[in-house]
């Protein structure tokens, strides 16, 4: 993809074939073994030894640090993975595609160039997620002790994106992450998570503003490194383990959102690892 360089990140080797065929740039991320046709995130100024907690942000990081210096003005930059996948256009939702696509018809709905919506836009994100949906089951499964404290908290309307971290990822622990955020920052991704309902999904996005992506990294990566003398790295579960992603993901769309224009656009899910295709 000559008009974007666009980040795939991997977890498996059998995925390299695919990725090249679409023109993307293969990332592989973990302990596995990777082929030399793999850019991995374990060389120059890294922090690969923190993927288990940080996810696909010790790729960001090292991206930040070896790669965004060199990268052209105006240059399409964007990332995306083995489940999560940008759309070729806007026609159907992010959950529309999710419902259709099979390893039969993958190659009809992945992006494999920039289409002409984005040509007024520096910046795409991918489409909202909402945190309101939840079902009364699952409100009386993980949230008892916070329902108990306040019931008025779980009616659809005051459900938030603070009041869903609080219940997922730990009572209070969003609180604490938001307080070692710098001055020009902490007010309003508080007030960003205590009034939202939703947030722009997984953690990727797109973007030909090298100023905006240094920006957002310079932001992230002093924070959640702060962040790591309260949660530290024995971290267990999956609500817990990756927390550092979980609190980027929602800064991520508090962030973009804030300094930059963003077009939201679709990121439907498809495990390829699970559903072998070939293009």
């Amino acid at each position: 993809m000559t008009e974007i360089d666009l980040y795939c990140m991997c977890l498996n080797e059998h995925h390299l074939s695919n990725i090249k065929k679409l023109g993307y740039i293969p990332v592989g991320l973990g302990k596995s073994n990777f082929s030399n046709e793999w850019v991995k995130d374990d060389t120059g100024e890294n922090i690969s030894s923190k993927n288990s907690f940080y996810g696909e942000y010790t790729f960001y990081y090292w991206f930040w640090k070896n790669i965004l210096p060199n990268v052209e003005k105006d240059k399409w930059i964007g990332f995306a993975g083995y489940r999560y996948h940008w759309s070729n256009n806007n026609n159907l939702t992010s959950d529309e595609i999710t419902k259709i696509v099979n390893k039969d018809n993958f190659d009809n709905f992945i992006l494999k160039k920039v289409p002409k919506e984005w040509k007024n836009h520096d910046l795409i994100l991918g489409e909202q997620w909402y945190v309101d949906n939840w079902k009364l089951m699952k409100i009386i499964k993980k949230a008892k002790k916070i329902l108990l404290k306040n019931p008025l908290a779980f009616s659809k309307k005051n459900r938030s994106i603070k009041l869903h971290f609080d219940v997922f990822h730990g009572e209070g622990n969003l609180d604490k992450a938001i307080d070692f955020l710098d001055s020009n920052e902490k007010d309003d991704f508080r007030f960003f998570t205590q009034n939202n309902k939703s947030f722009n999904r997984e953690n990727l996005f797109i973007c030909r503003s090298k100023k905006l992506i240094d920006g957002y990294f310079s932001s992230v990566f002093p924070w959640l490194k702060k962040c790591e003398s309260v949660f530290g790295h024995n971290l267990e579960g999956y609500a817990m383990k990756r927390i550092y992603a979980f609190l980027a993901e929602r800064y991520l769309s508090y962030w973009f959102q804030k300094y930059g224009k963003p077009l939201e656009w679709p990121i439907f899910f498809f495990d390829t690892n699970k559903n072998k295709i070939e293009i």
